[in-house]
């Protein structure tokens, strides 16, 4: 039986970019009552189903996992350990019934982001969310640093009292190097992640990117791994 506490509220939200969600959860009553919520800021993609879940993860990119623990064919904790070992770095939040620090662990050790417990109001998933587009670069403006900021809609960086139009490529591989900033990225996951297989240049590109990158943000902020890639710091 669905809480009194999930109670659905409306807001206004500017679509500039649309954030793409995977959620999986079997009850049928709060799953329509999260995607009516969410599709007014984002585009959902629902799953009764973890096998069915891990196969949209494999066909399709997304920006945000929302996962329930307990689902018929399995439980979202093995879905997210199986996902991070393919080196799946999406964000995720589990929402669930269990209140116990065992499944809390769990969920963490597995790679959560955020854990979010059953019953709950609509408007404590919507800043639960909106805290996780702040860290992961998730929101059209991102701060980058105290200084740089890259409007990833129009491709402008901003360092501090200077702007730059950054191409396209550009813009999406300093994004991603600011989303990966925790960990050194190498050259062939930067190919695979930002071009589709058919169109994938060869590793040159992405030297010449961060060289023109570079100009614009100062070499301190792009660091050169040697024979491992590259780091946002």
């Amino acid at each position: 039986m669905l809480s009194e506490n999930f109670t659905l509220r409306r807001s206004v939200h500017a679509k500039v970019k649309t954030m793409k969600i995977l959620l999986l959860e079997d009850d049928t009553v709060l799953a329509n009552i999260l995607i009516d919520f969410l599709e007014e800021s984002y585009s959902v993609t629902h799953t009764f189903s973890m096998k069915e879940a891990l196969d949209l993860s494999e066909r399709s990119s997304y920006d945000l996992y929302i996962f329930d623990i307990n689902v018929p064919d399995g439980n979202g904790i093995t879905l997210l350990r199986e996902l991070r070992s393919f080196a799946d770095e999406t964000p995720a939040i589990f929402i669930t019934a269990f209140h116990d620090t065992k499944h809390l662990k769990a969920a963490f050790e597995s790679g959560a982001n955020d854990f979010i417990k059953k019953p709950f109001d609509l408007e404590e998933l919507a800043q639960r969310i909106e805290n996780i587009k702040r860290y992961f670069g998730l929101n059209s403006i991102v701060k980058l640093t105290q200084e740089l900021e890259l409007d990833a809609t129009t491709h402008m960086l901003k360092n501090g009292d200077n702007s730059f139009h950054l191409t396209t490529k550009e813009s999406e591989l300093l994004l991603y190097l600011y989303k990966n900033r925790s960990r050194v990225v190498s050259v062939d996951e930067m190919l695979q992640n930002l071009w589709s297989y058919d169109d994938m240049p060869s590793s040159d590109i992405i030297r010449t990117l961060i060289k023109e990158l570079r100009k614009y943000v100062g070499k301190e902020h792009i660091l050169n791994i040697r024979g491992e890639g590259y780091k946002f710091e």
